[in-house]
């Protein structure tokens, strides 16, 4: 597995970035698909409304959240079997972009875990 960034989706593109997957269920509201600059769309592996409304980013959550997403993607192997041929199709580097403000305990870094990346 190549080695996966995570950066937030409203951050400058950078050319190190690669190719950009947004792995949130919902486009980021604001940001056009040109500034966005994404190259895939992962939306089935991002986690549940109702999981990412549990959360709601509190870090007390963060061990609960993970293993409840893990189970999401676990129910979900087509999806993420599209994400990881995304991510080994691409030349050079990939990173995970979402809209979070939480820049350390969010989806992507969490998705980020469970790819073994």
């Amino acid at each position: 597995m190549k080695r996966l960034r995570t950066k937030r989706v409203r951050e400058p593109v950078a050319r190190g970035d690669g190719r950009r997957i947004l792995v949130d269920r919902l486009w980021p509201r604001g940001v056009s698909k040109q500034t966005a600059a994404v190259h895939f769309w992962s939306k089935g592996t991002a986690p549940s409304d109702a999981l990412r409304k549990w959360y709601r980013h509190d870090p007390a959550k963060w061990d609960e959240f993970r293993r409840r997403y893990f189970a999401e993607l676990d129910a979900a192997p087509e999806a993420v079997a599209e994400l990881r041929a995304e991510i080994e199709g691409a030349r050079g580097a990939v990173t995970l972009v979402f809209d979070s403000k939480e820049e350390k305990k969010n989806n992507a870094s969490a998705l980020r875990e469970y790819l073994g990346a």
